[in-house]
């Protein structure tokens, strides 16, 4: 059994825990913050997967480079290799 099993298993039981006996009771048994539990108390909807931790890689960034900026940056990279990225 692989780690990410066994973490999406203990998140079970303590959200089985926190449901018969109450969130702070569970809080104290598993060392655990409430507002940890009220965050896999939300996101659980009855499966096993729906307890397995989501990727936190951004799908994009605000001010990255456009296309065109690149190709810039490329064209400049050709005409002055000595220079530095914070130079152009």
């Amino acid at each position: 059994m692989n780690g990410v099993t066994q973490d999406m298993k203990y998140r079970l039981s303590l959200i089985c825990y926190a449901e018969k006996f109450g969130v702070s009771r569970a809080s104290r048994k598993y060392n655990r913050s409430r507002s940890y539990i009220y965050f896999w108390k939300a996101r659980y909807d009855g499966t096993l997967s729906s307890l397995a931790n989501h990727s936190n890689r951004p799908h994009s960034h605000p001010n990255q480079h456009t296309e065109e900026e690149l190709e810039l940056i490329r064209n400049m990279r050709r005409r002055n290799p000595e220079l530095g990225m914070i130079e152009l």
